[in-house]
């Protein structure tokens, strides 16, 4: 999934002004074999999961209808596509806050409140505390995230023009924002894949799959063994292919194994099933 756009960032002074940005979204064809044998070549991969291109291609199989609830209510369907396109972004931002901990349905609900309230950074910013957590409630962490987003809006607005910065390491330094987030806005929002973004559901598939050498216990670590052997060309889609099946197949309690293409090759799938 990427979101494109005619780049005129404030903070790259030698790009020229254009005419008023536009941001669309845009599904990634499918890579050719030759592509993806490239970019394995190319990284000197040492260690592969057994039948991995044959399980994801499954995955694509099981999701080619987009009817997850990332499909319809993911952050990047968030955002007011007729707004500035640094409103656009800081909108992007904003909605991936919320979706820590949080649903899809409750994040896009919310997000719905905050624009016809005003999701904009002048707007925020004199927004009391109280209200603000009312438009945003019952997103997880509700108050924290009050917070969260009152500070680094006021960030955005003092030190990068109103926009929102384009490296995942400034990102990083926003409160509230973890390298998830960061690689999902980069994405999103300026059209680069700087790395894999991964929730629970990607670390909880990719570690059922054994598509990490060893166990990992977090999302982040699960990102970094996923980055060494994936092809890059693969970074863009695979957030949204894995949140989407593991909504609606590979779920985080009773999973429907019995409906999933892997279930011959999955690690974690029941035993009473293979036989």
């Amino acid at each position: 999934l990427n979101c494109n756009e005619n780049r005129t960032s404030s903070q790259n002074p030698s790009l020229p002004m254009g005419k008023k940005n536009t941001v669309t979204i845009e599904y990634e064809e499918e890579l050719g074999e030759d592509e993806i044998t490239s970019d394995i070549r190319s990284k000197k991969i040492k260690w592969l999961p057994n039948d991995w291109e044959f399980i994801l291609n499954n995955i694509k199989e099981m999701r080619k209808d987009m009817n997850a609830p990332v499909d319809i209510m993911g952050c990047h369907m968030c955002h007011d596509s007729t707004a500035d396109a640094k409103v656009q972004r800081y909108q992007t931002l904003v909605s991936l806050m919320l979706s820590s901990q949080t649903k899809d349905q409750i994040t896009h609900a919310a997000m719905l409140r905050l624009r016809e309230h005003g999701l904009n950074i002048d707007n925020i910013l004199q927004t009391d505390d109280e209200t603000l957590g009312k438009l945003i409630y019952p997103v997880g962490f509700w108050k924290r995230k009050v917070v969260y987003i009152k500070k680094t809006t006021k960030i955005l607005g003092t030190t990068y023009q109103g926009d929102i910065p384009n490296s995942v390491e400034e990102l990083c330094k926003l409160p509230g924002v973890g390298p998830k987030m960061a690689h999902l806005a980069m994405n999103i929002g300026w059209g680069i894949v700087s790395g894999i973004g991964v929730d629970t559901h990607v670390h909880r598939i990719a570690n059922r799959l054994r598509w990490v050498p060893k166990e990992t216990k977090t999302p982040e670590s699960t990102r970094k063994a996923l980055e060494d052997w994936l092809p890059q060309s693969l970074w863009k889609e695979v957030n949204h292919l894995m949140v989407g099946f593991g909504q609606t197949i590979c779920k985080p309690v009773a999973p429907l194994c019995e409906k999933c293409l892997n279930w011959k090759l999955c690690p974690s799938a029941p035993k009473s099933l293979k036989k």
